[in-house]
Parts: C-alpha cells; sequence; structure tokens
C-alpha cells in the first residue's frame, strides 16, 4: 500500500482545489483530476520533507508530472 501524503493545491485566484492527505499509489503516484485550462500551484508534504511547483492543465500541458522531489523542510 501506498505512503500517504499531504497535498494542498490552489489555482491562480488563490481558490483551494484540493487540501487533504492523499495515498500515493504503489508506483508511487498520487491520481489527481483537475480542471482544465488553468494554471495552479501544488504543495506535497510527508514525513517532515516537501515540494512546491507550479503547473498548468493547458491542452499542450504534460499530463504526468515526474520532476518533484520532496527535500527538508527547513521551515518545519
Amino acid at each position: 500500500m501506498g505512503e500517504e501524503f499531504d497535498v494542498y493545491i490552489e489555482d491562480t485566484d488563490g481558490t483551494v482545489i484540493i487540501d487533504e492527505a492523499m495515498k500515493a499509489q504503489p508506483n508511487g503516484f498520487i491520481d489527481l483530476w483537475l480542471p482544465r485550462d488553468k494554471n495552479y500551484r501544488i504543495i506535497i508534504a510527508h514525513d517532515g520533507k516537501i515540494v512546491e511547483s507550479e503547473f498548468s492543465t493547458f491542452k499542450n500541458d504534460g499530463t504526468c508530472i515526474t520532476t518533484m522531489q520532496l527535500t527538508e523542510n527547513k521551515n518545519a
């Protein structure tokens, strides 16, 4: 069974889309379905580590983000 991560996503208007603990699949991926044609900010945290990034869901954007890596949370 996958690990649990704290996932926070908001759009550029500041509307919170997701703010919950989510379990990763056995392959380590977290499956998210988000509205199209928007820009988002995402924060993922787990076990004292965190990653923050921006992404979008426009027509030619990738549907799989594999570049986000958790690092030590210096604010914890």
